[in-house]
């Protein structure tokens, strides 16, 4: 058994709540981070400190940035009158790294999952809602993964968005059943945006 002091044990239960990292890895990276304390923990500190403090949650799209409203939203050469809906912001990072939106975003915090409680008023539903019925949408492209509770929401959506005088589109061709946006490579992203197809309530 290794014995550790509180402050390393402490900061390795931390790391160990990281996705993708477990006990042991998080144990490893102490490690890595102890031994290189001047050229990367102390950096390391310091820019968590000023991220902590500068990011904020994007009023109108849910996005992560250090102003509000967010670049996204605030760049005048987007289309505004197209809304790509993603679960969570890694999925609007990957939109974005693949170039080939350039409309505006609206992040959900979610998918609908009634085996983790997680029902409309917990995501950002009405919001979609009430952007959708503005006179400048005419789109509003559904980019929820191919999960079960990604399909239910999507579905839930095209219902909530039938009074609104939008088209409603999904991303097809590219996307596999079970797939997760942020896991995609650009050229499958791509070619599920250049795909979408319209959906209808029903």
């Amino acid at each position: 058994m290794v014995h550790a002091s509180p402050e390393i044990d402490r900061l390795t239960t931390l790391l160990a709540r990281l996705p993708g990292l477990g006990p042991r890895s998080a144990r490893r990276l102490v490690l890595h981070l102890l031994k290189h304390r001047e050229t990367l923990l102390v950096n390391l500190v310091r820019a968590l400190e000023q991220t902590g403090e500068a990011i904020t949650t994007c009023s109108r799209c849910g996005n992560l940035d250090t102003s509000d409203p967010c670049a996204i939203c605030s760049d005048q050469r987007r289309d505004p009158s197209i809304i790509c809906v993603v679960e969570n912001v890694d999925d609007l990072w990957a939109m974005e790294r693949s170039a080939v939106f350039s409309g505006r975003y609206h992040v959900l915090g979610g998918t609908l999952s009634a085996l983790d409680g997680v029902g409309p008023g917990d995501l950002r539903i009405a919001d979609l809602v009430a952007r959708s019925r503005s006179a400048d949408v005419r789109e509003v492209v559904l980019a929820t993964g191919a999960t079960v509770p990604g399909q239910t929401t999507a579905h839930y959506l095209v219902d909530m968005l039938a009074p609104c005088d939008v088209i409603v589109s999904r991303l097809s061709l590219g996307v596999p059943v079970g797939g997760e946006l942020n896991f995609l490579d650009d050229g499958t992203l791509g070619t599920a945006m250049q795909a979408r197809r319209t959906l209808t309530p029903g």
